[in-house]
């Protein structure tokens, strides 16, 4: 029992009120020095969920993303995209160096399907990624994410709607994206792993607004005018 307990506080999965500690659980940079200091350098958790939260796509959400694909994608490991809101933008992906051969875009017709969908590709030997958007989720949904997850040992990003933020969540990392002036991002941390919430940080990264730009390439709208997201 008490090797048991010793492996839970090792991986920060019990919380020890004031004797927080920083957390030994495995992790991919984000390629953001900002960021991965408020994170204490965990980067995006490895066998664990994280959540992005957020009013609507195309506020910059990918950039903060595109760092961790292209590694995986040059390590030669499958990168899922689960019913993204728009056609990936085929030319961004390369201009940022993401091997287009490592994605692969799935679009399920059901939340069931979405769920069975996730599910496997997180316990699948040849992912690397997951980016997912699956709308409306339960808190046992999530939980059966996380556990898959751990299982592949996979890192897996949600996107949902920042209504979510009160929910329960067994996802390792949350985080609260806002857009910021000239083309930025403000993160804030409302969960992680081994830590206390409460850290923000702004990242320069290239939104919607005015396409289509050579600086700042649209990964998931394209440079076309008047597509529209949803949730």
């Amino acid at each position: 029992m008490s090797e048991l307990l010793n492996t839970l506080i090792h991986d920060a999965r019990v919380w020890q009120g004031h004797r927080q500690s920083l957390t030994q659980a495995p992790g991919e940079p984000t390629g953001y020095t900002a960021l991965d200091q408020q994170l204490n350098q965990s980067g995006w958790p490895v066998g664990a969920l994280s959540e992005c939260l957020m009013d609507h796509d195309g506020i910059g959400e990918l950039q903060l993303v595109l760092p961790l694909m292209r590694r995986v994608a040059q390590a030669k490991r499958t990168v899922f995209w689960i019913n993204p809101p728009h056609i990936p933008y085929a030319p961004a992906l390369l201009r940022h160096g993401v091997a287009l051969e490592q994605v692969v875009v799935i679009r399920p017709g059901s939340t069931g399907d979405t769920l069975w969908t996730l599910e496997n590709c997180l316990r699948s030997a040849v992912t690397g990624l997951v980016l997912a958007w699956p709308g409306r989720l339960a808190s046992r949904d999530i939980r059966r994410l996380q556990l898959a997850a751990e299982a592949g040992h996979t890192t897996c990003v949600l996107f949902r709607s920042r209504r979510h933020a009160c929910q329960n969540s067994p996802a390792a990392l949350r985080l609260e994206l806002e857009p910021a002036p000239r083309q930025g991002l403000r993160v804030n941390v409302l969960k992680r792993r081994g830590g206390w919430p409460g850290q923000s940080c702004q990242l320069e990264v290239a939104s919607r607004a005015g396409l289509p730009s050579q600086d700042g390439p649209q990964v998931i709208t394209g440079p076309w005018a008047g597509s529209h997201g949803q949730e």
